[in-house]
């Protein structure tokens, strides 16, 4: 027996149900469902075979609302963010037998307290090793070049993932092109259902007149991606200005002397240097894109390590490109390009470097690269 919930005025109730007050109701389902107010002191119980989800939208719970969320069927149940924010310290995603507690902090925000472990999955693909970080034994898959990832056993992944480095355009004085701006950083740990997943890495922004290339973002099907480095502008006849990007391009000599910042609404790079005569620097992962100044191009920004992901694997990267002056070119950070007299150095291929501004021929960024890791 379960009580008659939510209570009404006036109501009677016999001793069985008072003495039924902590069986939940039940709110049966079996598609996609959306949650509404009354579900608040209910079980949402989902029975599917196939993949489902519940989706929690803003203005229509209350603070300090709660609501139980079960899986038994199959399939994977996930709670979605409809417009409200829903946070956990697990996942998501609920496997046969998962469930956990839905608290509402406010009318937009709720936290899902997980009441399941959360394990790792397993899956193939790349270039796969045995690695060691902080003393936890992971398995390793590195993607060099497009491949698909395939996992076989539902479950969390940690991955890290860098976009492609933004390009220089050609230069010329007094307009020295800008460095690139060096592929935009991700790093979170999600869940992945067992099935077959495109890893597409994103390629360096190309050297190219008069406007350099921005660098393409590196995905996992379309599951989470990180943003291309924006690309630097140079010669008069390239108009624009430098580009956003995962992280921002140096300006160019004497017009647009504001380095680009990173896209808006997000926190995966860093901003370019101004130019001041001459062209600034590209951002990097670690730090903003240096200043030119009226005798030096800027540095590009520092890259970052990623050997504590890797297990000491891979140690530098994603660095910016330098920015490009008729007297002392920029260096570019690691992995990113610097200048070698006229022409703009490439960013390394598999860090998402940013280009080297040119003084006269562009350069082209780095690719980007790759990792997803998975306890051994």
């Amino acid at each position: 027996m379960t009580t008659p919930f939510p209570f009404v005025a006036n109501t009677v109730l016999t001793a069985a149900q008072l003495n039924a007050i902590t069986t939940l109701p039940i709110s049966a389902q079996t598609a996609n469902y959306t949650l509404v107010v009354g579900d608040v002191g209910k079980r949402v119980q989902m029975t599917s075979a196939s993949n489902t989800t519940i989706t929690v939208n803003t203005g229509i719970f209350s603070q300090g609302d709660t609501i139980w969320i079960q899986n038994l069927g199959s399939g994977t149940t996930t709670i979605t963010s409809g417009t409200c924010t829903v946070s956990t310290a697990s996942s998501l995603a609920l496997a046969q037998y998962g469930g956990g507690t839905l608290v509402f902090q406010s009318a937009s925000a709720a936290t899902f307290f997980s009441q399941q472990s959360a394990t790792y999955g397993t899956a193939t693909g790349g270039t796969s090793s045995s690695i060691t970080v902080s003393s936890v034994n992971y398995t390793l898959l590195a993607f060099t070049s497009d491949a698909n990832l395939v996992v076989s056993k539902a479950g969390l992944f940690d991955v890290l993932l860098v976009a492609g480095g933004g390009g220089s355009s050609n230069g010329s004085s007094p307009n020295y092109s800008g460095g690139g701006g060096a592929g935009g950083v991700i790093q979170a740990t999600i869940y992945l259902a067992a099935a077959t997943y495109a890893v597409s890495l994103g390629a360096g922004g190309a050297a190219s007149s008069p406007t350099g290339g921005n660098g393409l973002g590196t995905q996992i099907g379309n599951v989470i991606g990180a943003a291309g480095g924006g690309r630097g502008p140079g010669a008069v006849t390239d108009a624009g200005a430098p580009n956003s990007g995962g992280s921002g391009a140096g300006a160019r000599g004497t017009t647009y002397l504001t380095g680009a910042p990173v896209i808006a609404g997000t926190s995966q790079g860093n901003a370019g240097g101004n130019g001041g005569p001459n062209a600034g620097g590209g951002g990097g992962q670690s730090a903003a894109g240096g200043v030119g100044t009226g005798v030096v191009g800027g540095n590009g920004g520092a890259g970052l390590s990623l050997s504590a992901f890797t297990g000491a694997t891979i140690v530098t990267s994603v660095g910016g490109g330098g920015g490009g002056t008729g007297v002392t070119n920029g260096t570019g950070g690691s992995g990113g390009g610097g200048n070698a007299g006229a022409t703009g150095a490439n960013g390394t291929a598999n860090t998402g470097g940013g280009a080297g501004g040119g003084t006269s021929t562009g350069g082209s960024g780095g690719s980007g690269v790759a990792y997803i890791r998975f306890k051994s």
